[in-house]
C-alpha cells in the first residue's frame, strides 16, 4: 500500500499578518509569532504540513510543533514560488490574497486560499 502524501501549505506570513490592521506594523516578528502560534492551532485540525515564510523584520521566528518557518533571505513572495517549485510534484496549497503571488504558484500547480482559511481572526 502506498503511502499517502500530505499537503504542504505554504503561508504567506506577511500578507496574512497584514489582511487585519490590527497594529501588527508595530511589532512584526511579534505578529508573526502570533500567526505561528495560531497555525499550530490549524495543523492540529489539519493533516497538512504547515510552513509558515516571514520575511524582513519578521525573520526569525523560531518553528513550533506543527509549523516549520522559513525566512526569505530577500522577497518573500519569491521565496513562496520557490517553496511551491522545489515540493512538485507534492500537492501544495499557498494561503494569501496577493494576486500576483497566487497566478506565480496557480502556474506551478499550487491551489491558492485566503488567509481567513488559515487564520479566521
Amino acid at each position: 500500500m502506498a503511502e499517502r502524501v500530505r499537503t504542504l501549505l505554504v503561508v504567506d506570513g506577511a500578507n496574512v499578518v497584514g489582511s487585519v490592521p490590527d497594529g501588527w506594523w508595530r511589532d512584526r516578528r511579534g505578529a508573526a509569532e502570533r500567526l505561528r502560534d495560531r497555525l499550530a492551532g490549524y495543523a492540529e485540525q489539519t493533516d497538512a504540513e504547515v510552513l509558515l515564510v516571514v520575511e524582513g523584520r519578521a525573520r526569525g521566528v523560531e518553528p513550533v510543533p506543527g509549523v516549520r518557518v522559513s525566512s526569505a533571505p530577500g522577497s518573500g513572495d519569491d521565496h513562496v514560488v520557490e517553496l511551491v517549485r522545489e515540493a512538485a510534484p507534492r500537492p501544495v496549497v499557498v494561503a494569501t490574497a496577493d494576486r500576483e503571488l497566487r497566478r506565480r504558484v496557480a502556474e506551478l500547480g499550487a491551489e491558492c486560499v485566503g488567509p481567513r482559511t488559515v487564520d479566521p481572526r
